[in-house]
């Protein structure tokens, strides 16, 4: 069993954080927002991207990234960033992991990058591709990490309707 843990720092679009919500939900996983947050958690756009999926889902709020890593000191911290030299699916993924995600405008700070280069992950992408969407890497990342994991916990026979 793989304890998946989705890492939003300081995201800033309401939209992509209620999509990464629903995402969570839909893998069993914990999502953790680390402020400054670019949004109201009351905003519109988060509640309407979350449906009503953001009241079911285990989220946790920090005050910065060291309050973060104070709260959760164990655990594989694997870093998303497109200048990563690994790529997302040829990288094992211990079961207790926290995938951490920069800000929609400019990923995740060079320091910290450089500091964490032996788990920096990246998607591959076209040449003339600048980036992907949060919300869409955040899926191709955690049900990445649920595949190596052979999607244990998640219902996977097709035998589900609502």
């Amino acid at each position: 069993m793989v304890n998946l843990n989705i890492v939003l720092l300081e995201p800033e679009i309401p939209q992509n954080t209620g999509n990464i919500g629903r995402t969570c939900n839909a893998m069993g996983a914990v999502l953790h927002l680390v402020e400054p947050l670019g949004f109201s958690l009351a905003d519109k756009y988060l509640k309407r991207a979350g449906m009503d999926y953001w009241k079911e889902l285990n989220v946790k709020y920090y005050r910065d990234f060291g309050d973060f890593l104070a709260k959760n000191p164990r655990g594989q911290k694997v870093f998303l960033s497109k200048k990563a030299t690994h790529r997302c699916d040829q990288f094992s993924y211990e079961s207790e992991v926290y995938l951490i995600f920069g800000k929609e405008s400019v990923g995740l700070p060079e320091e910290m990058l450089l500091e964490n280069q032996k788990f920096c992950v990246r998607v591959p992408m076209s040449a003339n591709a600048r980036s992907l969407n949060l919300a869409n890497t955040v899926a191709i990342l955690g049900y990445e990490v649920m595949r190596q994991y052979a999607f244990a916990g998640l219902i996977t026979d097709g035998g589900h309707h609502r």
